[in-house]
């Protein structure tokens, strides 16, 4: 039964009607909480809208591996290249950017591959369970992830990404041109190769699955609430006070799931976290004429294409900058030539652009779990490149923060007390 919103506090206040949030609403009803959602905006429209779609379990290849020490310094020095740093940020980004790289080594990487399975393992399961009975199942389509190379650069089992998802229990196979030519015909014929990660999925439209699961939230008797939260007001009794544009709102539990945002909200609490805006662009070709079945990544150029509901969308780029600064549409349109140099027979003449705000950590981990110091204030926030396909895992163990149940696994690589 529904409940009428407004009338006294949710078991569970959530801040955030991204994917993260969403789910975490979704864990939270089917334990028999009740919800309120709070966010600026409708559901999906942040930058749960404009990701590259991919689900999989196999996701477990964090961005901090060894071979970023030799990359770094060349992609720097391409205006064109996959990561761009401003350089007025520089000083500000370099902390992180040492952290970071401090990660990237082999031990630590097989830590946060764990910890990044521990979060994704069972995502399709728990899609196809959220979508069942909404009529938008189709939102979800069966889908390989095909690394595509072409020069000299081939691939090999033993290759670090490929390494990682095997251990993991992922499928992979190495196929050469002809086979790649029969499964992705529209392909350009200089790529030569491909490595197929299999047993995983693709959003057709991940801001529209966003909203189907939010409004299947609402189904279940969550409230949504769209207005700005300005400041978190902890209060003597261990709940916290909303400051908002629609006056003051009181919570009972927590949940932080704005992303970027969420750390500008713990700072006046006096809590410091290495939380950094990675901006992500894509390119989506409304009328392309040209069909994908898989998701597709150019190792190389490091790009991942793939076919929606709204045309062939291309996405990949990586930006640091300040959380104000306006967005820097060169990045996206630096994607078209890499598309058409994927698919020839591209038409490119009709597109459309966006960014969006990546929450990262430098180990390439989200914050989940209490917030230390505290009471009833729970982070779910900053999933870096990962959020889609995490998002079901976390809403799992927030559920369990929830009521209290001692976890099963060791949470400690994505606690926010690691920091």
């Amino acid at each position: 039964m529904k409940r009428e919103s407004g009338k006294e506090a949710a078991d569970v206040t959530i801040l955030g009607a991204g994917i993260v949030g969403v789910c975490c609403a979704l864990s939270a009803l089917e334990r028999g909480l009740t919800v309120t959602i709070i966010d600026r905006k409708d559901p999906g429209e942040e930058t749960s809208y404009g990701n590259a779609g991919v689900i999989s379990p196999w996701s477990v290849v964090p961005q901090c591996t060894p071979e970023v020490w030799k990359s770094v310094p060349r992609w720097l020095l391409d205006p064109k290249g996959p990561v761009k740093v401003r350089w007025r940020d520089l000083p500000s980004i370099l902390p992180w950017a040492w952290s970071f790289l401090c990660n990237a080594t082999p031990e630590k990487v097989e830590k946060i591959s764990d910890a990044m399975s521990l979060l994704m393992l069972e995502n399709l399961e728990l899609y196809r369970r959220y979508l069942s009975g909404t009529g938008h199942e189709n939102l979800l389509a069966e889908s390989m992830h095909v690394s595509v190379y072409r020069g000299d650069t081939k691939p090999a089992l033993e290759d670090l990404p490929y390494r990682l998802r095997s251990a993991r229990g992922a499928k992979v196979e190495i196929i050469g041109g002809e086979e790649l030519r029969d499964l992705e015909p529209d392909l350009a014929p200089g790529y030569h190769s491909a490595a197929l990660v299999k047993d995983q999925a693709r959003a057709r439209d991940p801001g529209k699955l966003c909203k189907v699961l939010a409004a299947q939230a609402q189904t279940c008797g969550a409230a949504f609430r769209r207005c700005e939260v300005t400041a978190l007001r902890p209060r003597e009794d261990g709940t916290h006070n909303l400051e908002t544009t629609e006056g003051l709102i009181p919570t009972r539990k927590l949940v932080l799931a704005v992303g970027i945002w969420s750390a500008e909200l713990l700072r006046p609490l006096g809590i410091y976290l290495p939380l950094i805006a990675e901006r992500g662009y894509h390119l989506e070709f409304t009328e392309p004429q040209v069909a994908l079945n898989n998701s597709i990544q150019d190792a190389g150029a490091k790009i991942i294409v793939s076919s929606m509901n709204g045309g062939v969308r291309v996405a990949g780029t990586a930006e640091f900058a300040s959380l104000d600064a306006p967005p820097n549409y060169a990045r996206a349109q630096a994607l078209e030539p890499l598309a058409k140099r994927l698919l020839p027979r591209l038409n490119t003449g009709a597109k459309r652009q966006w960014m969006g705000i990546r929450p990262s950590f430098p180990d390439n981990l989200p914050a989940i779990g209490p917030v230390p110091g505290f009471h009833n204030l729970i982070a779910a926030f900053g999933h870096s490149h990962y959020g889609l396909g995490m998002a079901p895992g976390t809403g799992r163990i927030i559920a369990d923060c929830l009521e209290g149940k001692a976890a099963n696994s060791d949470l400690s690589m994505i606690s926010p007390a690691r920091f």
